[in-house]
């Protein structure tokens, strides 16, 4: 999300794209979804590549995709590991190695659940949460800083939004 100067002087001269003519104006094509994909696809690589430098801020030898497994840690608490590779959506061999290297990492550690003897939960360790928070409070400063002119209202309503985005992705 670095730069967003740049790349709001790159969305204003698109300006009225969504609205005009273009290719199958007449087709049946809906701007508003073409604008839509536009923009989302700017966000996710955008968000790439704010999570591969947040990973490294965490820890050097950190994946990208594994900030966003702390994160999920981190607000759900301990979880088992087929729990964690549905949330994130990969399967259990996928999980099974992020874990290993986040446990190597001192960042996770594996318990027995309480629930279950024959199972294990993975939780946050000290170090992990503290390195975690670190970035997270530094994201969290970029992101006021780059709405700093937007009213309150707009940013819960873009959370709000989002949210429900998220939602409609889960089923």
């Amino acid at each position: 999300m670095c730069g967003m100067g740049a790349d709001m002087r790159e969305d204003a001269g698109r300006g009225g794209e969504a609205g005009a003519g273009g290719a199958g104006s007449g087709g049946g094509v809906d701007h508003e979804f073409l604008s839509l994909e536009r923009e989302l696809t700017l966000l996710l690589r955008r968000a790439r590549a704010s999570s591969g430098e947040m990973a490294r801020q965490v820890h050097p030898d950190l994946e990208p995709a594994a900030y966003g497994l702390l994160a999920f840690l981190d607000e759900s608490g301990p979880r088992r590991a087929t729990d964690l590779a549905a949330f994130i959506g990969v399967g259990k061999a996928t999980m099974s190695r992020q874990l290993r290297g986040l446990e190597q990492l001192g960042l996770v550690a594996r318990e027995p659940d309480p629930a279950d003897g024959r199972a294990w939960l993975v939780r946050l360790t000290e170090e992990g949460r503290e390195r975690f928070w670190t970035v997270r409070g530094a994201r969290r400063e970029r992101y006021v800083r780059q709405l700093a002119g937007w009213d309150r209202g707009e940013v819960a309503e873009l959370a709000r939004l989002l949210g429900k985005l998220n939602a409609g992705a889960e089923s």
